[in-house]
Formats: structure tokens, C-alpha cells, sequence
């Protein structure tokens, strides 16, 4: 996916994020993520926008520091301005990505081709999974198309998880893990130790493997997330499903 279209699904999805929000209510349980109610995503959300414009408004070109959850869920305004504060903070963001310079120098905290386009990229998935957080509350159905969760699929295996490789280590990985997108006709291996735990390298491509997830792009999405189970998110699991389970479950994203 290009600029343009990560920053069209970035604006599409808080707005769609902020309608389901509006919707559920800010005091009703978000049950993707438990300890959290409406108006703490939406002050996690609205902190995150914040902290992406400020490394391409200005931009950063080193680390800054960041709030921990308890200070973001902490700060904002009263509740009956929370909404507002949000759309705000995202209508910000989208502008921020549509006018900067193509070579902006900003800090980043993943390879990428461009530091716009991490942002741009980033940014849509972030809203995104928490667009799905906003619509669970609400009672409702989240989905994506093909191509867009793909997208996502390909940045969480071959960004964040490849982050945690570690082809060296002393023992060697002893299961294959496939995730294949099959209306999106990609595919993805991850080399894993037996309790899914560590990872030794992730790639492209087909093969064989002790454990298969296999199903729609937008499923796989919200599975790998942590939003749904296998059952509701339409992949069936082939093989070693012990192992499938055990990397889905140990393998959150952390900074």
C-alpha cells in the first residue's frame, strides 16, 4: 500500500472510531482490551496521535520521551470533552501526513523506506485495531478489506515480530509456523521455538510448517492482534495447534 492510502484509512477508521465510541458510550468495558472502558481508549488514542504528529510536525529526529499508559489514561480532558479532544487530535494527524515534506527526517522505531510512510503506515494500523476495540464495545462487527489487513498482517510479522528474531540462538527452532492470507494470496513463515516464545527469523513466502493459520486477511488480523479467537475470525488451525496457540498468545506487541 502507498502514502495516500494509508492516509485514507487512517482518516476513515477514527472516524469510524470515534462514531462506535460514541455509540457504546464512554463508561461501557471494551471487551478486546479488559481492563479498559471507552473513554480510556479513546485517551490512549488521542495520546498516541499526539505523540506520531509531533515527530512529523516538527520533526524529531531522536527519541522523545512518552507517557506510560497509566499517565495517558490519566491525562485528557473532562469526559464531556473527550470526544471532541479525539477527533482533534486525529483530524491533526491526517493534516500533519498530508502536508509534510516527502523527506521529512523524523525518528522512527522500525525500518521503513521513508519516515512519512512509517507514520502513515503505523498510524492506520494503530487506529485500526483500536477502531475494532471501539466497535466491540459497541456491539459491533469490525472487518477490513483484503489488501489493507494483509498490510497489516505483513508489518506485525515482518516488523514488530522480526524485531524479536533471533537467528543465533544457541538452540535451534524446531517448528515453522505458516499464517497464509488466502483472499489476499500472501503468506508469511515464522521459525519458532517449540513453546512459541522466540522467534528465530520471520519471511515471505510459502513452505511447509508444523502449525498452519489459515483464513481470510482480516481475520488473521484481528487474531494476531489479540481481538478474536481462531473460531470467530474464520481460520482454521492445521497441525500442531498447541504450538499456533502458543505463539499467538506469547507473541504481543511491546515497544
Amino acid at each position: 500500500m502507498d502514502l495516500d492510502r494509508h492516509i485514507l484509512a487512517l482518516k476513515a477508521d477514527g472516524d469510524l472510531l470515534a462514531s462506535a465510541a460514541e455509540q457504546a458510550g464512554l463508561t461501557t468495558s471494551v471487551p478486546s482490551c479488559p481492563a479498559w472502558q471507552v473513554r480510556d481508549l479513546l485517551r490512549h488514542q488521542g495520546y498516541v496521535h499526539r505523540w506520531a504528529t509531533s515527530y512529523v510536525s516538527v520533526p524529531i529526529q531522536a527519541e522523545a520521551p512518552e507517557l506510560t499508559e497509566a499517565e495517558q489514561l490519566a491525562g485528557g480532558p473532562p469526559d464531556e470533552r473527550l470526544l471532541a479532544w479525539f477527533r482533534e487530535g486525529h483530524r491533526a494527524l491526517v493534516r500533519a501526513l498530508r502536508t509534510a515534506e516527502p523527506d521529512v527526517a523524523s525518528w522512527t522505531f522500525m525500518p521503513a523506506a521513508s519516515p512519512l510512510g512509517f507514520w502513515a503506515r503505523r498510524q492506520a494500523h494503530e487506529t485500526a485495531i483500536h477502531r475494532a476495540d471501539a466497535q466491540l464495545a459497541a456491539g459491533q462487527a469490525p472487518g477490513y478489506e483484503p489488501d489493507f489487513a494483509a498490510d497489516g498482517l505483513d508489518e506485525l510479522i515482518m516488523s514488530f515480530f522480526a524485531r524479536r528474531a533471533d537467528p543465533d540462538r544457541e538452540q535451534a527452532p524446531e517448528r515453522t509456523l505458516l499464517i497464509r492470507a488466502a483472499d489476499a494470496d500472501q503468506q508469511w513463515r515464522a521459525e519458532i521455538s517449540p513453546d512459541g516464545q522466540q522467534v528465530a527469523q520471520v519471511s515471505r513466502g510459502a513452505g511447509p510448517g508444523a502449525a498452519t493459520l489459515d483464513g481470510p486477511a482480516a481475520g488473521l488480523y484481528l487474531l494476531l492482534w489479540n481481538r478474536c479467537d481462531a473460531d470467530a475470525a474464520g481460520i482454521s488451525v492445521t497441525g500442531d495447534a498447541g504450538l499456533a496457540a502458543a505463539w499467538r498468545d506469547g507473541m504481543h506487541v511491546r515497544w
